[in-house]
């Protein structure tokens, strides 16, 4: 049995626990969340939210790149958000690799030249949420009224200590 088939039993109890409540659809504190895919990362437990707070943007790494601005700006002009959170982690797996050895273990691997892409590794995690931070300051589209704050997450603590610019 695959885990697909093990969700849908799983849902099925969190649907009959859901109940008929009808959340808005723009979130309550006006917030999105831009973290990472990492799976050791609960977001809405970690930060208190509940169904229907905010946006919670995820990718490898928590990078901001062109389709997490696309996201955002559809959070902000569509949804009301005025609140971004870079949020990444302690122990990403972004950290274990360069592009140029990521690239020749996918040709090794899958035979497909991946030359030129940038798989946005970093090595210093603090560095890398100013980074994000920056790119979402400079963005034209996002207005300079939105507040932009990062955070660094702790996996082994669970503990989120900010990051300055």
């Amino acid at each position: 049995m695959s885990y697909f088939d093990n969700f849908l039993k799983t849902n099925q109890a969190y649907a009959d626990l859901h109940g008929t409540a009808q959340l808005p659809l723009k979130p309550k504190t006006k917030v999105a969340i831009v973290t990472c895919m990492d799976s050791r990362l609960h977001v809405a437990q970690a930060l208190g939210l509940a169904l229907g707070d905010a946006h919670i943007l995820r990718n490898a790494g928590g990078r901001v790149t062109e389709d997490m601005i696309r996201s955002l700006v559809i959070s902000q002009q569509q949804m009301g958000t005025r609140e971004i959170v870079v949020l990444h982690h302690t122990d990403c797996g972004a950290q274990t690799f360069t592009n140029d050895e990521f690239t020749k273990h996918i040709q090794d691997v899958l035979g497909v030249d991946v030359s030129g892409q940038d798989f946005l590794p970093f090595e210093n995690v603090q560095e890398s949420v100013r980074e994000d931070m920056a790119i979402l300051e400079a963005s034209p589209l996002i207005p300079d009224d939105v507040v932009i704050n990062g955070a660094v997450y702790d996996v082994e603590t669970g503990r989120m200590t900010a990051v300055g610019k």
